[in-house]
């Protein structure tokens, strides 16, 4: 159907059957024109509410774009396919950190991909589902409490990055690492970016795997260790984890090394089984 078609179509209809186009996403050129042109004031309203929302759809189509620019460099540089990776975990009392590493198609848009930590755990699982569903390859990396006192946080984070390249099942050409380091022991390309999952889709969208894994074990540790609250904090010091901690005591998932440095010494005594 032509434009001018679907403008006279338009021209026909009540404000209420207006206003269910401009909720349905129907082609907005048509109806732009035909809303502008409108005297009535509903009309203009409902004018004014498309042009947001078509200027939201804009800067957010731009910010998808430019997410990906790091990793469309790096593949016209020839050091394609680029992975991300990131890890989640390392400021908790309790449980592992784990990273992930993904590689995205350059076809793969994925909308609303963004650092985890801007969206609420509904969004993240959501777009969890699709990143998996949609990306070349991922991995997810994991150290575990024991790893973490033994190497210290910076360390495990490390080693869950070069766990989670390591099962990626695709070779990367280059890696964009999340942070000021590079992963030690890996022999491939890769560039330190601070602030990576707010500026590289693939650190993004690494962001979002490591941090719905991560919730999820907590949540699964918490049929273990039920009087911590770990399904609701996830190991975080939070003031419901402080009470408990004060009044069980820490599991074996707490971090030695971290309570140590936020408490005093009855709760250094050693690690209290609550099965």
């Amino acid at each position: 159907m032509t434009r001018l078609r679907l403008i006279d179509d338009f021209r026909s209809l009540s404000l209420s059957e207006l206003q269910k186009l401009v909720l349905k996403g129907t082609p907005e050129a048509a109806l732009l024109d035909v809303l502008k042109a409108d005297g009535r004031v509903g009309a203009q309203r409902l004018y004014q509410q498309l042009q947001r929302r078509l200027s939201r759809e804009r800067e957010e189509n731009e910010r998808l774009r430019a997410l990906y620019s790091y990793e469309r460099t790096l593949e016209v540089a020839g050091c394609g396919p680029v992975a991300g990776v990131d890890e989640a975990g390392r400021g908790p009392l309790a449980g592992p950190v784990v990273a992930a590493a993904v590689i995205l198609s350059g076809q793969a848009i994925i909308p609303a991909l963004k650092d985890s930590k801007l969206l609420n755990s509904d969004a993240r699982r959501r777009i969890a589902e699709v990143i998996t569903t949609e990306a070349c390859a991922w991995g997810i990396g994991i150290a575990d409490v024991a790893e973490i006192e033994r190497l210290n946080i910076l360390q495990a984070s490390l080693l869950a990055m070069r766990r989670a390249l390591a099962v990626l099942g695709r070779r990367p050409g280059w890696v964009l690492v999340d942070g000021t380091f590079t992963v030690p022991g890996y022999a491939g390309g890769q560039t330190a970016l601070v602030g990576g999952d707010r500026v590289s889709a693939t650190v993004a969208a690494a962001s979002i795997l490591a941090k719905v894994y991560r919730d999820e074990l907590m949540e699964h540790a918490h049929h273990h260790y039920p009087h911590y609250g770990f399904d609701r904090h996830k190991g975080y010091a939070t003031a419901e984890h402080y009470r408990a901690l004060a009044r069980y005591g820490p599991c074996p998932l707490h971090r030695p090394s971290f309570l140590r440095r936020r408490f005093s010494s009855q709760y250094n005594s050693g690690c209290r089984d609550t099965d």
